[in-house]
């Protein structure tokens, strides 16, 4: 097993490496050229910096479906939601964990320049607007946007500048690695944040108990807690949030205990909180393929079955929760505490 990822120490590094607040530039990953062209299914775009992604609603059998980020962009551009949406991808070159699922390939998370490019939001935005079949969403994703909150702050001030705000939906990633939100922004930014009307945030919860979670990130286990006292500060803020789950481990038995407790857990942030979180099912991409060979851990092939038990426990400890009307209400329509 490697060495745990020192998260604080190891967070603080790789934002030195992408952010530089007085010129207001984000190190973005160049994806022309890049190991991860291979797994994306049309070729990138703006200057070889970005992607169009196609976020689907249908999952395999036993999975839930994933409505995000589609009702939520639905939801804030006046629309009717369908069956996908496209959405335009900026990747941040660095993140603090190491997930061994993770579609990135690790030398594209290192903040290292000569896999990127410095590029400030209004640039992006340019690139964006130049396209000539753009998406109405952008997605914000990284690496970890949560190491560069200034970014999501910069890319909202440019699409008003830019005359697009009210056009396009803002949507970000946040794998709960870093309190920066707090301690990197400004009173005045957070506030924008939270005042953006076209602006969602999904946040990560890697897997079902301390266990599970430092598998999955590579990172110490008593990092697994912070993930929800950081979460209900957003909470607090009253942003516009969701969540994902990926529910590995190493080990079935955990999930029959951990599955529950997260759900508990989750609850005591806020009791429809559930509702908002998604679970993701985790396939087995070819950057997975090399770590496991490079490695000599085939943890796609332990953590299978795994996700699967688990699964099975959260849709039963839903409906024992929930009654099926509350299940059934679109995910923008669940309510949470600072947010009705």
């Amino acid at each position: 097993m490697p060495k745990p990822i020192d998260t604080e120490a190891f967070t603080a590094q790789m934002r030195a490496k992408i952010v530089r607040p007085a010129s207001g530039e984000i190190l973005i990953s160049r994806l022309a050229g890049s190991d991860q062209q291979a797994d994306l299914t049309v070729p990138p775009n703006c200057d070889g910096l970005g992607r169009v992604r196609h976020f689907r609603r249908a999952t395999p059998a036993g999975w839930p479906q994933n409505p995000l980020p589609i009702d939520p962009a639905a939801r804030a551009l006046g629309q009717a939601p369908g069956d996908m949406v496209r959405a335009q991808v900026f990747q941040n070159a660095a993140c603090g964990w190491r997930c061994w699922y993770c579609f990135v390939p690790f030398a594209m998370l290192t903040g290292n320049a000569a896999n990127g490019a410095w590029r400030t939001a209004e640039q992006l935005v340019s690139l964006y607007a130049a396209e000539a079949d753009r998406p109405e969403v952008i997605d914000l994703s990284g690496g970890s946007p949560d190491l560069t909150p200034e970014w999501i702050v910069w890319m909202m001030d440019a699409l008003e500048a830019a005359g697009l705000a009210e056009a396009t939906y803002l949507w970000s990633d946040d794998n709960l690695s870093t309190d920066y939100v707090f301690t990197k922004l400004s009173d005045a930014q957070r506030e924008r944040l939270t005042a953006y009307r076209n602006y969602g945030r999904v946040c990560c919860f890697k897997g079902f108990d301390a266990a599970s979670f430092a598998f999955n990130t590579t990172a110490q286990p008593e990092d697994y807690d912070a993930q929800f006292e950081r979460f209900g500060r957003y909470l607090d803020l009253g942003l516009d949030l969701y969540g994902y789950v990926t529910l590995t481990g190493p080990d079935v038995a955990a999930a029959a205990r951990g599955v529950p407790t997260l759900l508990d857990r989750l609850q005591s942030l806020d009791p429809n909180l559930p509702l908002r979180v998604i679970p993701l099912e985790i396939g087995n991409f070819s950057p997975t393929r090399e770590r496991d060979a490079r490695g000599g851990q085939a943890r796609f092939e332990a953590a299978a079955p795994v996700q699967e038990a688990a699964i099975a426990i959260w849709m039963n400890e839903l409906e024992r929760r929930y009654p099926a009307g509350q299940r059934a209400r679109a995910v923008v329509d669940v309510p949470l505490r600072a947010r009705p």
